[in-house]
């Protein structure tokens, strides 16, 4: 397939990726954004993004995208991206559920000369051993002779402003040579900040899958530190200051490692390397690690609780936050709910508070009924568990307001000063 006037592209999934992606595609050519959430594409043909990512005139500005939940209102495209999650599962195996039903539905439409690109992250492989018999199977049609296929890693960070899905450098690759020219070159269309043309689809997903396995044994490095540190009554965060001042030290901070990516893509990595007889050490230590961050968090916190007197039992302690990053609604895999769950263990009453996210969310996907509004010195201990902007703007002083005469205020997000919290991460 060459670029011509002919280009129709056709995008599978509206989430935090796959609608950034759509809108500026949707400035440029004919594009259809599909997603199997009816209540999603009636609110986006009203230009409303509930996820935050795009404006009102963003979407506005799309004159050439259309959005339909019917798949055969996508017949007309000859470039397919695919762009729905791929979790885990209870067992931290991949769940590649969303991606085999998406391969499904192109596959009752593809047609000759197609190409289909893949941006999910998977493990390195799983396209062309997953997806693409699907899609051979279901169209009659034949891989790399009818129709073609490439991979294109997402790397949208929710929330974020500055980087955008056109100011990030994008990896592309196609299943032949002339494929991944003509993949490469689409996408041009959009990114401002230029490609690089990986080797072959493999090589694509593996860089994908690494980026955020680097992150998440980095973070837990500087978890495992904060560990320490605490251990040793040394400040964290001080430390990581002193030592920011060599010119290679990486900034890391300790936290929760949570979201739809970081704390799921590691596993995609270890599970293929296990398929192929190698049982990842540092990579699954530092998993565990950070899987235990929510447990450490409640542990500080009832000791300090306890040195202060402070019954455990049926006491009350507010959590600021629940996305799994500030300032973004996003409650992919977050990581507060770890602390949650802990709390209860003790027999303590949470209540939850987040202005960034969704009631009817938070209760669908956790069973979490968030408050309100927060009542004045009722607390016995406070976390603030995300770093949202509304929070800082509150200060210690409000936030202190919010606990009783004798309570715990415990800060996993630096964004109050040491000398008026009781605990940092």
């Amino acid at each position: 397939m060459s670029l011509s006037k002919d280009l129709k592209i056709g995008i599978i999934g509206l989430g935090y990726v796959g609608l950034p992606l759509a809108v500026e595609f949707g400035k440029k050519t004919p594009t259809v954004g599909f997603d199997i959430n009816k209540k999603r594409i009636s609110e986006l043909s009203n230009y409303i993004d509930n996820t935050l990512e795009c404006t009102t005139e963003e979407l506005q500005q799309a004159n050439n995208l259309t959005y339909t939940s019917d798949i055969n209102l996508l017949k007309n495209c000859n470039f397919f991206i695919v762009t729905v999650p791929t979790p885990i599962d209870e067992h931290k195996q991949p769940d590649l559920t969303p991606l085999v039903k998406a391969s499904e539905s192109i596959s009752t439409i593809l047609k000759k000369g197609d190409i289909v690109v893949y941006e999910s992250t998977v493990y390195p492989g799983a396209t062309e051993e997953v997806c693409i018999p699907i899609l051979e199977q279901n169209s009659g049609l034949m891989f790399n002779v009818d129709f073609f296929a490439g991979y294109s890693p997402e790397r949208i960070n929710p929330g974020d402003k500055e980087h955008r899905v056109t100011n990030i450098l994008k990896i592309t690759s196609g299943s032949t040579p002339e494929t991944a020219d003509t993949v490469d070159e689409v996408y041009n269309l959009i990114i401002e900040a230029g490609t690089h043309k990986a080797s072959s689809i493999k090589v694509a997903e593996a860089a994908k899958v690494i980026e955020n396995t680097q992150r998440d044994v980095n973070i837990a490095l500087i978890n495992e530190l904060s560990i320490i540190f605490n251990k040793l009554n040394i400040d964290t965060l001080e430390v990581l200051e002193a030592a920011g001042t060599k010119w290679n030290f990486l900034p890391f901070r300790p936290g929760l490692v949570g979201g739809h990516c970081i704390g799921v893509d590691p596993y995609y990595l270890t599970h293929k390397a296990q398929s192929a007889g190698y049982h990842p050490e540092m990579i699954l230590a530092g998993r565990r690690l950070n899987d235990n961050m929510g447990r450490f968090v409640v542990s500080q916190l009832v000791k300090k609780m306890i040195s202060k007197k402070i019954q455990i039992e049926n006491s009350n302690v507010l959590i600021l936050g629940l996305t799994f990053k500030e300032n973004c609604p996003d409650l992919r895999n977050t990581k507060v709910v770890d602390i949650i769950s802990e709390l209860k263990e003790y027999n303590i009453n949470v209540d939850v508070f987040d202005p960034w996210c969704s009631s009817e969310e938070a209760k669908k996907e956790y069973n979490i009924s968030l408050i309100p509004e927060i009542k004045d010195s009722h607390y016995d201990s406070i976390i603030i568990a995300v770093g949202h902007n509304k929070f800082k703007e509150l200060g210690s002083e409000i936030i202190h307001s919010y606990g009783k005469n004798t309570h715990i205020l415990y800060d996993l997000k630096y964004i109050l000063p040491k000398e008026e919290v009781d605990i940092r991460l």
